[in-house]
């Protein structure tokens, strides 16, 4: 018996094939090998068309069976999927126009005027975040400057709703926390938004059927069944946003539970277990997988632009070179916690939702000419990135969250020891890295959904676990160093 789990990326589509018996994967395969297309008409727009993911999850789905040929023996699908993207179907199920994903800034406007018009503190309190350039706002978009295309709307859905639409043969529906990360969600209602509906005039019809996350959504229909060699009739029994979908993956459930990635950009994502939100709106807040009333559970999501980037430009422009990343965290370690008063900011990578939009760009405090090396400036550049998450995490402690564990990949930033022990120092909690993969956590999502596994605890009980870092019993130094990190940026 297997599982196949899907994840529906903005470069490329990801299959695996997980064994229900091993927990384990035995096949993954992606497509296209190069990065998808991406059209931009104008700056700052960004689409990608609806068909190309579904002939990318063919290929990838043709790959991932010539690896493991066990098509007769799925049980169920799950679908992870990029998100915020809107696409817009007609009756037939047919797209009207190209997907407006994520990177799109096209709708900006129309979301800050729908937060003012609304009010924000109504808002934050039920919509858990301005409505910003999410997807009820690129629907809005949609309806100012393209009417006609407006008018044949049947349906609107996410990446994810379109893939799971494709694999039934039309059925449409959609999730509570698909609804909320487009901004279609009240938190205080229980309800799609009125608010957000009303406002931007949108049918409430246009709104897909609600499923829950983890459930029998729908089933492979026998046209698709007999052209990518699937089990007629086999349950799509999940999906999620990429995101919330690696928190799954990483078995991020409970309150307090974190979920961190350290690659070009860094991301902490945590879970709560009370509808509440930042006042400043400088996190993204939105229905966790799990959510399920009366059982809240949000997933606090946290983007900071400048983290292993800023690592990549020290290693190329100030490491000696050729060095390779693990000599160059051995060089860090050389110098002292706290880099003897050097202090880095790594925000120069575009302006920081943390910061309520600012960019106030990167920046080196207290470098001494006659004392300070390369050692210094590699060991207080990654200092600097730990600081920032644990700035973030200081939010996300103020909206009610208590942080006891961090939950990471074992992968880029957290293959360095220095990184991984100056965030569980300055922010006492424990770190644990797992090897882990969206399209597999897509797969046992499934398995949940389908009732294979009775909880996310049987499901991911085999997740293979590399090591725990713990603080240290006296991490003074640290937190002295976050200080002065801190009083600089404030500065």
């Amino acid at each position: 018996m297997y599982l196949l789990g899907y994840d529906i990326g903005t470069s490329s589509v990801k299959a695996s094939l997980v064994d229900v018996t091993t927990g384990q994967s035995v096949a993954s395969a992606q497509y296209p090998d190069a990065e998808a297309p991406i059209t931009a008409n104008q700056p700052g727009w960004a689409e990608q068309e609806p068909e190309m993911w579904w002939e990318e999850l063919k290929q990838a789905t043709k790959r991932v069976f010539a690896i493991a040929d066990v098509k007769n023996e799925i049980s169920a699908i799950g679908i992870s999927y990029q998100m915020h993207g809107l696409v817009c179907v007609d009756k037939e199920g047919k797209p009207l126009r190209p997907s407006i994903i994520w990177c799109d800034g096209r709708a900006v406007p129309y979301g800050n005027a729908a937060f003012e018009a609304i009010g924000g503190e109504k808002c934050l309190s039920h919509l858990l975040n301005s409505p910003g350039n999410f997807t009820a706002a690129k629907l809005a978009w949609v309806k100012e400057n393209e009417p006609e295309l407006f008018a044949k709307i049947h349906k609107i859905m996410l990446p994810g709703d379109y893939i799971a639409m494709k694999l039934s043969g039309g059925v449409m529906n959609t999730t509570v926390s698909g609804l909320s990360e487009g901004m279609f969600w009240d938190f205080k209602n229980n309800e799609v938004s009125k608010d957000v509906m009303n406002y931007f005039g949108f049918p409430q019809d246009i709104i897909a059927d609600i499923v829950p996350t983890f459930a029998v959504q729908s089933k492979v229909c026998a046209a698709v069944a007999a052209e990518l060699g699937l089990p007629e009739g086999c349950p799509i029994a999940y999906r999620g946003g990429d995101q919330p979908n690696n928190a799954l993956s990483l078995n991020v459930m409970k309150p307090g539970e974190i979920a961190a990635t350290g690659g070009t950009s860094g991301v902490v994502y945590g879970v709560l277990g009370e509808v509440n939100y930042d006042p400043k709106s400088r996190v993204n807040t939105f229905a966790h997988v799990n959510h399920n009333q009366p059982d809240t559970r949000l997933g606090v999501l946290l983007c900071i632009n400048g983290t292993g980037i800023l690592n990549a430009w020290m290693k190329r422009t100030v490491a000696p070179e050729g060095i390779s990343y693990p000599a160059m965290n051995d060089l860090a370690e050389t110098a002292p916690v706290g880099a003897e008063g050097l202090s880095i900011i790594p925000f120069g990578n575009g302006a920081e939702r943390v910061l309520q939009n600012q960019n106030p760009g990167a920046s080196v405090h207290g470098i001494n000419f006659n004392i300070h090396t390369k050692a210094h400036m590699l060991r207080a550049a990654q200092e600097g990135i730990a600081f920032s998450f644990a700035y973030g995490m200081e939010i996300m402690k103020g909206m009610g969250m208590d942080i006891k564990t961090i939950k990471a990949g074992h992968a880029n930033l957290f293959l360095s020891p220095l990184f991984r022990r100056t965030l569980a120092n300055v922010t006492d909690a424990t770190i644990e890295l797992y090897e882990t993969d969206g399209s597999v956590g897509a797969a046992k999502g499934a398995g949940i959904g389908a009732g294979i596994y009775k909880d996310s605890d049987e499901a991911f009980a085999t997740l293979k676990h590399f090591g725990t870092e713990k603080p240290e019993a006296d991490t003074a130094a640290y937190k002295e160093a976050y200080k002065r990190w801190k009083a600089a940026l404030e500065k």
